[in-house]
């Protein structure tokens, strides 16, 4: 009986400790209700709002226009992206779109709302108890911009990161209640370029808010800061490196390694071993995984997506984190691309954060599968983010469904010239590796978008030279579109394209009769991969039937100005006929400058402009999908692949 006895009080002092161990890795969700003001003269910091009760009320997460917040739209709204060419909007015949009640901005998607500056939310939260004295971690997965975090009335920190969650550590945490106050700023916190579709109204607008998972967790005293995994593909291993945060404080942890499929099917043996704590403990962990021979590649044919869990085991409790990885090596060879040792030809096509229903990237999986199920219907197999970095579930998704991703740093600016968004940009790069460095569909970076700057080779080969020694998992280059530099891994230019810019009547395509005995050998490196910019751009007539499907924060006012022209020229039974000529022209046209790429021995891939519509920058609708990724009627993904595949 006494045996017994011992055996029951064994287990039920395991149980007190697995119990613990849960507890302190508890997340408490802030979704719902936040107190809310606005504060345009930015009066709050001088006037101690933080210690104040705020009057209006938002939903988090979300942004404030999307609940009706801000200003109307006028003749005097600040645009983030202002109207480069004004001058026919000003003419007399259109003075009917410039009265207060009909102010339409012809030039992008139009916002009912829209607010530039400083807003302020607050919550009150209830601290659990045995939360108490523990580190506790703020995460909010995505804010537009800058933000400042406020506890009880105190400051606690800044952060500015635009693409990546900012994160905030809370110690010496009583349980109970305590009221958390976030100051969001989004103005240009750092020079990115107004047109930057990381903060341009062109296309999602400026909006100011959280968008994200928003969350409190509880950690034990020493916890899981980071993990970066570099697999290799011969030995079907990973390398595993584990970045520790918080104080080891007495006893031993134990790190726990252990590779999964999605589903949760272990793969490989698990791999444990021990951190001592005590001072000097160190600030890092790594070990090697053995997958085993049942560990498969990642490739567009086969989008194998494994998730490797993580684990310290400390007397204090547990922390677990897992991430997405891939077996797959993306690099060049010559002037081509391999994947895992094969040829890969990129087809692809932007992403400029065009999300006309929310005004703010997707967060959640479905729209992104959507958006590359369609990508993949067309023939295509990459996807470039035009000057900005998509949110976790976009990598999540390309991840498990095979496409090849261009990520760039949020910029469309003036660089190397020693101004703030020179560091900004840098840092910003550190945080999207890191954030997103372990995704397989995560295979190219550069800076942005068509830099300005007279020093901007300097500047930009610097940037290559130090992503290369961070994290080589993956190809980069300088910017999209230009300059060349000379320690790239691959050439982003705008030349090898049937119409030239500023060509005119002098192009292929519009000097000579059709024919296919041509391509752009002249125009690629010998040294590398070249994969051209921006090709196609071929417009078609708008579609007004896609006005109706206007219905969230942004409105196709450009359209209807567009509507209005034609039936004040009585030709408004037209407008169909049109769409579908047009169309049918576009389509062979981008047939022609896709033919060309795929003959051109030695070429390494294209991006168009686009597959859908840019609503941006003049409207420019040169998709054969609208911005829903929709078709318009006049092409199929199934004819569309007879010449893109």
């Amino acid at each position: 009986m006494k045996q017994v006895n011992i055996f029951l009080l064994g287990a039920l002092v395991s149980l007190v400790f697995f119990l613990s161990c849960k507890e302190t890795s508890s997340e408490l969700s802030l979704a719902g209700e936040w107190q809310f003001a606005l504060d345009p003269a930015d009066a709050g910091i001088g006037q101690e709002w933080q210690k104040k009760g705020l009057a209006d009320v938002v939903r988090l997460p979300g942004s404030l226009q999307e609940q009706g917040k801000g200003d109307d739209v006028s003749l005097d709204t600040r645009w983030t992206g202002q109207v480069v060419d004004s001058s026919w909007y000003n003419a007399p015949e259109y003075a009917k779109y410039r009265q207060p009640g009909n102010i339409k901005v012809p030039f992008w998607l139009n916002p009912d709302k829209h607010y530039v500056g400083v807003a302020w939310y607050q919550k009150k939260v209830n601290v659990p108890s045995g939360w108490e004295n523990r580190p506790v971690v703020l995460s909010l997965e995505r804010t537009h911009w800058a933000t400042t975090l406020f506890l009880d009335g105190r400051k606690v920190g800044e952060q500015n990161s635009l693409q990546t969650p900012h994160r905030y550590l809370l110690e010496g945490l009583d349980a109970g209640e305590h009221t958390l106050t976030l100051r969001v700023d989004n103005r240009l916190y750092a020079d990115v370029g107004i047109n930057a579709h990381s903060v341009s109204d062109h296309t999602q607008s400026n909006w100011n808010g959280i968008i994200g998972d928003m969350k409190l967790s509880a950690k034990p005293s020493l916890y899981i800061g980071s993990v970066r995994i570099y697999p290799d593909i011969k030995k079907k291993q990973a390398l595993v490196k584990v970045q520790l945060k918080g104080n080891t404080g007495k006893g031993t942890t134990t790190v726990v390694m252990q590779a999964e499929t999605l589903e949760g099917k272990t793969v490989g043996n698990p791999v444990r071993f021990a951190v001592e704590a005590g001072e000097g403990a160190p600030a890092h962990a790594e070990a090697t995984v053995d997958l085993g021979e049942e560990a498969r590649l990642w490739s567009e044919h086969s989008p194998n997506v494994y998730k490797m869990k993580v684990s310290l085991e400390s007397p204090d409790g547990i922390d677990e984190a897992s991430y997405n990885f891939g077996f797959r090596e993306f690099k060049a060879n010559g002037t081509r691309f391999e994947i895992n040792g094969q040829p890969v030809f990129l087809r692809g096509t932007l992403e400029c954060c065009i999300f006309p229903l929310t005004g703010y990237p997707a967060m959640q999986n479905d729209y992104w599968a959507k958006i590359y199920r369609t990508c993949k219907e067309y023939g295509l197999n990459h996807v470039r983010f035009h000057s900005w970095c998509p949110p976790e579930a976009a990598f999540h998704v390309a991840d498990s469904m095979g496409i090849y991703l261009q990520v760039e740093c949020g910029g469309w600016a003036e660089v190397g010239s020693g101004k703030p968004q020179d560091q900004w940009l840098k840092e910003e790069s550190d945080r999207i590796l890191e954030e997103y460095g372990n995704h397989p569909s995560f295979c190219m970076m550069v800076y942005g978008n068509e830099p300005g700057g007279a020093d901007q080779v300097r500047y930009l080969s610097g940037l290559v030279d130090h992503w290369k020694k961070k994290d080589p998992r993956r190809v980069y280059s300088s910017a999209a579109g230009w300059p060349y530099v000379e320690n790239a891994d691959y050439w982003n230019t705008p030349d090898p394209r049937i119409q030239a810019w500023g060509a005119g009547i002098n192009s292929i395509i519009n000097r000579e009769a059709p024919r296919t005995d041509y391509d752009f050998a002249g125009k690629i490196r010998s040294n590398m991969p070249t994969v051209s910019h921006e090709i196609g751009q071929w417009c078609v007539y708008p579609n007004f039937k896609e006005i109706e499907k206007y219905t969230g924060v942004l409105k196709a006012k450009n359209l209807e100005i567009f509507k209005e022209t034609l039936a004040g020229k009585g030709m408004e039974d037209m407008g169909e006929k049109f769409l579908y000529a047009s169309g049918r022209l576009q389509t062979l046209c981008y047939k022609a400058d896709i033919e060309a790429a795929l003959r051109t021995q030695g070429f390494a891939g294209f991006q168009l402009l686009d597959l859908h519509d840019f609503p941006g920058q003049g409207t420019a609708l040169v998709g054969v999908l609208d911005p829903f990724w929709d078709e318009k009627g006049y092409v199929t993904g199934e004819e569309y692949r007879t010449f893109c595949n």
